[in-house]
């Protein structure tokens, strides 16, 4: 009996399966089709329908927030950020130009509109002719080199009065090019260490908008000379 039950409730459940999903339709056994269709007959006077304003005292429905683009979005502190801003830079600066800059920007410009990043700067070498004992001795030299279609430059800095016939980023480098210049009868010239190996700083201002750009002119004098590039 108990093995007859079972088979008859399993029979039950696939007939009620079929017919639920409308697999004994065929024979007109399905259940009601609950389609828009049918649902629009079951509608009573719908032409009656009105939408009625908000009464007194009543709220209207809150609209549902869209999503807001990325180019109008507001920034994390609240602001929206301006489509003219650009990211300026300035340096390199040593140590003592840096600190004089430091105080300008912290004096002249508002909190965290910039920073000073820190680099290696690599030491670098010279090829060197001088000091000269007078004017017309640093001529005398120049008139030969140019006989000589020897390149050179103003030594610069404490090497005045001097000639600098090359500046290289390694001591290597350096001597090679006085080896070179020794094959054209350049005689005079010697390698010196131009500037130690160091730390360097950059002058970063990350987001210059047309209401920060006047107050660049209070850094005009720590900068040192040196002038605004793009980050790029």
């Amino acid at each position: 009996m108990l093995r007859l039950a079972v088979i008859l409730l399993l029979l039950a459940n696939a007939g009620y399966r079929a017919w639920s999903q409308g697999l004994l339709r065929p024979w007109g056994l399905a259940p009601e089709a609950q389609t828009e269709p049918q649902r629009m007959h079951q509608q009573i006077r719908p032409e009656t329908l009105q939408i009625l304003p908000p009464g007194p005292g009543t709220s209207a429905p809150t609209p549902t927030a869209q999503p807001v683009a990325a180019s109008t979005a507001s920034t994390a502190s609240g602001q929206t950020p301006d489509a003219s801003a650009e990211c300026l830079r300035a340096g390199v600066f040593d140590e003592q130009q840096a600190d004089a800059l430091r105080t300008a920007a912290a004096a002249g410009l508002p909190s965290g509109s910039w920073t000073l990043e820190p680099s290696l700067m690599p030491g670098r070498w010279m090829v060197y002719m001088g000091r000269f004992d007078d004017q017309d001795a640093l001529d005398k030299k120049r008139t030969e080199l140019r006989a000589r279609k020897v390149d050179f430059d103003r030594a610069g800095g404490p090497w005045e009065p001097g000639l600098s016939l090359g500046r290289f980023s390694s001591e290597e480098a350096a001597r090679r090019e006085l080896q070179n210049l020794s094959s054209k009868g350049v005689r005079s010239a010697r390698v010196i260490r131009e500037r130690p190996e160091s730390i360097g700083y950059t002058l970063r201002l990350p987001a210059v908008t047309d209401a920060l750009r006047p107050q660049l002119a209070a850094l005009r004098s720590a900068l040192a000379g040196k002038t605004w590039r793009n980050c790029d």
